[in-house]
């Protein structure tokens, strides 16, 4: 079978070991006579799947034990909800940076549960750039500051984190793992697993061990941070074949030598794709601004809709996957995550390139 290059932003890519790693051990998990998915979430087999992912992210991330690793459900989504419901007390004030759709989203689930201020914006320009560090402004009593460090819709990302005396909170969804990142830098950071950690199903929340202590009290049991956490995220049945997954991508990004060089990859990766764009004379145009460029997501726009449409059609005829646009933005979107090999970001930067030539 011909694999597709699969450049969908979300459930995106897998690497091909993992699936046949996977698929190797489905029917028969290291003798069990059953599936991982099977398996009771209570058993001694499924417990050393679960503490091994874990451990991996740990080591990989370089995660201090002053910080704990959380496994929920309800992707980013609910992390919108829970973080302010845990962390945003009712004299104190949610900060957050507006960066695109996520965080937009993440901002209208807090002022549903407390205060909340706009320290920074770039909803002006329609999210072309991750505001400067200096264009940060907090608010009085500021509980803690909130950022989407990856922009999949429109292409931008952080690279290099606000250092301010207020606890950092980063959804990390689209680049955890594909960069190193100085974990005591953050209060708390949360990612769904469908972009770079593994399928969907899985929420990991990676955060400081002092904020469970000012949890309130009259919280539901299932949104409480401290529920998960006094109880290796086992209190009920985990999405169980989800983390057994992303123990196999985690046990991957180690055999590539770690997350560095995960990094190095996929600095070289974007290069390709957006030295084809750079080249083109304005054929291919970027959404993102230079400095804010995401190395995840790679967003341009081609001429007009006819041209747009006869790119997708023709990419599509040639094994490329998931190069539409987003809505808001139009146009094409390379998501070329931690998955997605060279080799595809090469062909496609080639077929960008002989596509200019017959249409330019």
């Amino acid at each position: 079978m011909k694999r597709a290059y699969n450049f969908n932003a979300g459930p995106s890519a897998l690497p091909l070991p993992v699936l046949q790693r996977a698929q190797e051990e489905l029917l028969n998990f290291q003798n069990t006579g059953m599936s991982v998915m099977e398996l009771s979430h209570r058993s001694k087999e499924y417990d050393a799947v679960h503490n091994k992912a874990k451990q991996l992210l740990r080591k990989l991330m370089n995660i201090p034990d002053t910080h704990d690793i959380l496994f929920l459900q309800g992707g980013a989504s609910l992390q919108f909800s829970m973080v302010p419901m845990n962390l945003l007390p009712r004299e104190k004030v949610g900060n957050y940076v507006l960066t695109g759709v996520w965080s937009e989203k993440a901002l209208k689930e807090a002022k549903k549960v407390g205060q909340t201020h706009i320290a920074a914006s770039s909803k002006e320009a329609n999210y072309t750039y991750i505001p400067s560090l200096d264009q940060i402004q907090l608010s009085k009593r500021a509980a803690y500051l909130h950022i989407t460090s990856n922009n999949t819709i429109f292409g931008t990302q952080w690279h290099e984190f606000p250092n301010l005396p207020v606890d950092l909170i980063a959804d990390m969804s689209s680049d955890i793992l594909s960069r190193e990142v100085n974990i005591e830098q953050f209060a708390l950071i949360y990612a769904g697993a469908q972009k770079n950690l593994g399928p969907s199903g899985v929420t990991v929340v990676i955060v400081r061990n002092d904020l469970l202590e000012h949890v309130p009290e009259n919280l539901p049991t299932m949104l409480d941070y401290r529920t998960y956490s006094s109880s290796n995220s086992l209190y009920n049945t985990p999405p169980t074949f989800a983390i057994y997954m992303l123990s196999l991508v985690l046990e991957w990004v180690e055999e590539q030598g770690g997350v560095k060089m995960i990094e190095k990859r996929n600095k070289e990766k974007a290069s390709v794709v957006y030295e084809a764009i750079d080249a083109s004379a304005g054929f291919y145009s970027p959404h993102a601004e230079k400095g804010s460029r995401s190395f995840m997501n790679v967003t341009f726009t081609l001429p007009n809709e006819e041209i747009t449409k006869k790119f997708l059609a023709e990419a599509k005829e040639q094994g490329f996957v998931g190069l539409a646009g987003h809505r808001s933005v139009g146009g094409c979107r390379a998501s070329i995550y931690n998955a997605v090999p060279y080799e595809a970001c090469e062909a496609l930067a080639e077929f960008m390139k002989q596509f200019q030539k017959r249409f330019a």
